[in-house]
């Protein structure tokens, strides 16, 4: 860690070009997004009984999008075109992200306040990119189930709770928060949060990359035995 943080002090665009050039990144990157799916869909909608609304399902493929990025990256990240087409792929995922989170926070502030019928944007009937019906596909993932802003438990009737679903339902009786005891972070906000990071670093890797790119004749560090060299 500390030879990587002194390289990264003296040549910045390079030490991030050799980093991209391995697999691991790629992998990181698929595998947080695919397992921040599998902890809405497994946990909070099957265990804990968080219905998903439409502008969720939609954040949703948005990070199965970047979860394929990744891994398209990852067939072999010393390959510039699938390199960029990892980059592709994962930027306009989390750039859709960020517009469904965005989309959801403006529904959750009017839902919350004084003018509720300010709300739109909410359906049961979701339109996804390039009109794929991942809603029939794949419903118990894709079909909204709840209201757009409201994402608190709903238990069913005669549901036998042990005693985590207890705690934890109780614990989220008001709503999906980062930190529900004091109402800080609402769903839509750490998603914001979450793209808007996934953002920032996708464009410092490629800008890094392409810094590289356009300098053919910058010095290259030397390699160890077995370490990729970017391409």
């Amino acid at each position: 860690m500390k030879d990587f943080l002194d390289r990264l002090r003296s040549a910045p665009a390079r030490t991030l070009a050799d980093l991209q050039a391995r697999r691991a990144p790629w992998l990181l990157l698929a595998g947080l997004c695919l397992g921040l799916v599998a902890l809405a869909h497994g946990l909070f909608q099957h265990y804990l009984f968080m219905r998903p609304c439409e502008q969720c399902v939609y954040i949703r493929f948005a990070f199965l999008v970047m979860t394929l990025g990744g891994l398209v990256a990852a067939i072999q990240p010393r390959r510039g075109a699938l390199r960029a087409a990892g980059y592709v792929l994962a930027g306009w995922g989390a750039w859709l992200g960020l517009g469904y989170s965005l989309k959801l926070d403006k529904i959750h502030t009017a839902a919350h306040g004084d003018n509720p019928f300010g709300v739109q944007g909410c359906a049961t009937e979701p339109t996804f990119p390039f009109g794929l019906p991942l809603d029939r596909w794949s419903p118990t993932l894709f079909k909204p189930t709840g209201d757009c802003g409201f994402d608190n438990p709903i238990i069913p009737e005669g549901t036998q709770l042990d005693s985590v679903q207890q705690a934890l339902t109780t614990f989220y009786a008001d709503g999906w928060y980062l930190w529900p005891a004091s109402h800080f972070g609402t769903m839509a906000e750490s998603m914001i949060l979450a793209f808007g990071l996934f953002m920032l670093l996708l464009a410092v890797g490629l800008g890094a990359w392409l810094t590289v790119a356009v300098r053919p004749g910058a010095p290259a560090r030397e390699l160890p035995p077995g370490e990729p060299a970017i391409r």
